[in-house]
């Protein structure tokens, strides 16, 4: 589930600060090592490094980061994937993690290219794993020489997921969706901008984030990787951050907790419900993202073409945020699950994304591990 820390903030801030007076706590502290690796992009000199310096970055699903690689081997990458990182009730086939590797090795793929290399990949060279990710490589990349630049790279540090309400007085117009469309190259991709469409849209989308939350143990699964606060978000890099004056200010005075996050009756969750609605209802268009068949080869083409279409429209201003929940395999979401496949893919294949894109604030950068930390043999 995604926060509109913008939302809470109008709601609880003036209270949260009266709360506060007394304590005497410095809330003014923002995430510094955790932000670092945005920063550090691109300023290491062996050639790998300073590609993976922007892998890194790619998006992911809950932030969870489950890249890990080793250099071992001269002029490669091998890529792993933590199984430690999964999310086995929102995600239980890691369909979405693999769809963020994917991710990725693209932005390595156009981060090498940057510096004239060519990157050929291996896919699953020891196999292909089945409903489980295991400890076999994801993907041997080769470097070699003819890498030509991609214009898409240069919005790689402008990238977001923008999780804020969007400007309902401004409408995306059907040549900037053509135009965001376009960047995909293998995928099959789709989306609509008309009046009917969004609304329509817009009510499915709220109606399966309420299954999500109204599951317990997939609710929890996203609560359990709120970070809150600093403290929280220098000591684990990853999940869902809150950070800023006022969520310290939440955190220290406990106005905010994972626990209160999870109690129904609390202030915490009945405005965070709201502000995720709020997401779900200033849609003002849609995009979508089909594969014929679901090998983990073609999630691994649905993530590279995905961060491809959020390059394309941080160049043109527009902002995305991806509503995987109607997409997710688990059991009270089949009815809406089997819905936007007969919506979208009424020939079949696999809905691999959904997305939502508008005009929204700017946002800070999202917490980011550093590449030592996801070094084998560092």
């Amino acid at each position: 589930m995604a926060i509109s820390r913008r939302k809470v903030l109008s709601i609880l801030g003036g209270g949260v600060v009266l709360a506060a007076a007394g304590t005497g706590y410095r809330v003014t502290r923002l995430p510094k090592d955790a932000v670092a690796p945005w920063t550090a992009a691109g300023t290491y000199s062996e050639p790998r490094m300073r590609a993976l310096s922007h892998a890194i970055l790619a998006p992911n699903p809950h932030n969870r980061q489950p890249w890990v690689v080793d250099l071992g081997t001269d002029d490669q990458v091998a890529l792993y994937v933590d199984t430690e990182r999964l999310l086995p009730h929102t995600d239980p086939f890691s369909r979405q993690i693999v769809i963020g590797l994917g991710c990725f090795l693209e932005v390595m793929r156009m981060a090498a290219a940057e510096d004239g290399f060519a990157v050929t990949f291996d896919l699953f060279p020891d196999g292909m794993p089945g409903d489980t990710l295991d400890d076999r490589p994801v993907a041997v990349a080769r470097f070699g020489p003819g890498g030509q630049g991609d214009p898409l790279f240069a919005q790689v540090p402008f990238r977001r997921s923008l999780k804020e309400p969007f400007d309902t007085t401004r409408p995306v117009a059907s040549d900037r969706l053509s135009a965001i469309l376009s960047a995909a190259q293998v995928t099959r991709v789709g989306g609509s901008v008309a009046e009917g469409d969004i609304a329509f849209w817009r009510g499915f989308s709220r109606e399966a984030l309420q299954i999500e939350i109204d599951t317990p143990r997939t609710y929890k699964e996203s609560v359990d990787l709120f970070r809150i606060g600093v403290r929280e978000i220098e000591a684990n890099p990853d999940g869902i951050d809150f950070s800023g004056p006022i969520f310290e200010t939440m955190a220290v005075t406990g106005l905010f907790t994972r626990e209160s996050a999870l109690d129904r009756s609390s202030m915490a969750f009945v405005e965070g419900e709201k502000a995720v609605f709020a997401n779900t209802d200033t849609a003002m268009g849609h995009l979508w993202q089909i594969t014929q068949s679901n090998t983990r080869i073609d999630q691994i083409a649905a993530g590279r073409d995905w961060v491809r279409l959020n390059l394309a429209a941080t160049a043109l201003g527009v902002g995305m945020q991806p509503l995987s929940q109607a997409l997710q395999e688990y059991p009270e979401m089949a009815e809406h699950y089997d819905q936007i496949h007969e919506r979208l893919a009424p020939d079949g294949g696999t809905v691999q994304m959904f997305a939502r894109i508008g005009y929204g604030p700017e946002v800070p950068v999202s917490p980011r591990w550093p590449l030592g930390a996801k070094l084998l043999n560092a």
